[in-house]
């Protein structure tokens, strides 16, 4: 991939898991990022590597309501909006308006400032699919009143919007479905599976697997998406997406919750409750467009990847000092603050 030139970029859920991810790997490529968060899901913890950087600093916002003034960035990554469905099903209408209304703000601002801009959306947007790999021609299978309909039908609909802004407003976009991804930094109690199993096991409690563990899901591992999210946002102008991200190996949860087991050296059984309404029975993403269009393909191995999950969540649960205090967020500045020159107080 080839080194692209210093940019303002503004990460939005960049306190978040994939988000601050985001925000290390672009500050090295030598950017100035505006991270912008409203700690919903996200932590202080997450942004540790990057405390005190003198290209960072961050805003305390949600994206549901207007932005502060005085935003100039030239890149917007929205990746604002919980994504487990023990966050997202927590205040629904509040999920649906973080993806629509924050769309909607975003847009606005890249159509104000001519800023390229980035939409994170979902493997969900195809529901519980009944075409196997999903590629992005598929328009899915989404129950649009169902629990998990907050998330998937926000994301389609912000989805909508930004091919609208593109259409009709000439905005520059991309955007990029992304699969199920794991990694350090993930939330310990997010109910997602890897976090789960991993977690449950090194407390010694009983693996929770839904179902009878026989469906289906691919596990990408997030500095594998981190590349792809970055080689989508500096793809030529033509590629809108929408782009599956993910890896294609196709696992049953069953044997997930089998290989955390092993490599924990867990004594912890395996127990199995109802299945969520909903809930996808196969997942797997074909990824012929990444692989084409941007290079990319996963380069973790699950094994690998649940090793350094693993590791990271010993390492977290181990009984520590105090977590650390929400950073000091300064007052919006004036309008040059977040221009190329500067980007105000650094965090």
């Amino acid at each position: 991939m080839r080194q692209p030139r210093s940019r303002t970029i503004l990460v939005t859920g960049g306190a978040g898991f994939i988000g601050s991810h985001l925000c290390e790997a672009l500050l090295a490529l030598g950017h100035r990022v505006i991270c912008l968060d409203d700690f919903e899901t996200g932590s202080p913890a997450n942004l540790a590597a990057v405390a005190g950087h003198p290209r960072f600093s961050l805003i305390e916002h949600d994206v549901a309501r207007p932005l502060p003034s005085g935003l100039r960035p030239e890149i917007i990554c929205n990746l604002a909006c919980p994504a487990s469905p023990v966050h997202y099903q927590r205040d629904p209408v509040h999920t649906l308006k973080t993806s629509v209304m924050g769309a909607l703000h975003l847009l606005e601002l890249a159509r104000a400032t001519g800023a390229r801009i980035l939409q994170a959306s979902t493997s969900e947007v195809y529901g519980d699919p009944e075409l196997h790999p999903q590629a992005e021609g598929y328009w899915g299978n989404v129950n649009p009143i169902g629990p998990r309909a907050c998330y998937d039908e926000g994301k389609r609909a912000a989805e909508t919007l930004f091919f609208d802004f593109h259409r009709q407003h000439g905005v520059a976009i991309k955007v990029a479905r992304i699969f199920n991804t794991y990694g350090p930094r993930m939330h310990p109690e997010d109910g997602r599976i890897v976090s789960n199993f991993v977690v449950q096991a090194l407390r010694g409690e009983p693996l929770t697997v839904h179902g009878d563990g026989r469906q289906t899901r691919s596990f990408c591992h997030v500095d594998d998406m981190v590349r792809a999210l970055i080689a989508l946002m500096e793809s030529e102008p033509g590629i809108t997406g929408p782009i599956n991200l993910g890896n294609p190996e196709e696992l049953e949860v069953i044997e997930v919750a089998r290989r955390v087991l092993a490599l924990t050296g867990s004594a912890s059984p395996i127990v199995f409750r109802p299945l969520p309404v909903d809930d996808p029975r196969r997942r797997r993403p074909s990824i012929e467009r990444a692989r084409t269009l941007l290079g990319w393909q996963p380069r973790v191995g699950l094994e690998d990847g649940l090793a350094r999950t693993v590791a990271h969540f010993a390492e977290r649960l181990r009984p520590a000092a105090p977590a650390p205090a929400r950073p000091r967020v300064p007052a919006p500045l004036d309008g040059a603050a977040f221009g190329n020159a500067a980007l105000g107080q650094p965090f």
